[in-house]
């Protein structure tokens, strides 16, 4: 009898976050939460948004200037979505 051991390696991306020493205690409260799981769905979401929003840049007509204020209100949107989801950042 022969057996075969197929080994899989997936190379994952490693980033190292700064957050106020009062928000890790907090955080720390809860080690249920899988906190890297949590900010990768969160990176995961603001990529697809500026994907979506390179696409209509790329595909528009407006200026630079214009896209730029697009970008600025969306910016805007998207940070109101984390600090209602996480708080505000001081």
């Amino acid at each position: 009898m022969c057996f075969h051991i197929i080994i899989l390696v997936i190379v994952l991306g490693n980033m190292t976050l700064a957050i106020p020493d009062e928000l890790q205690e907090k955080m720390a409260k809860h080690s249920e939460i899988r906190w890297s799981s949590i900010a990768r769905e969160t990176f995961e979401e603001r990529v697809k948004e500026l994907e979506i929003m390179d696409k209509i840049l790329k595909e528009s007509r407006l200026s630079e200037e214009d896209a730029e204020e697009i970008g600025h209100k969306i910016k805007a949107e998207i940070r109101k979505r984390f600090e209602k989801r996480f708080g505000k950042w001081t």
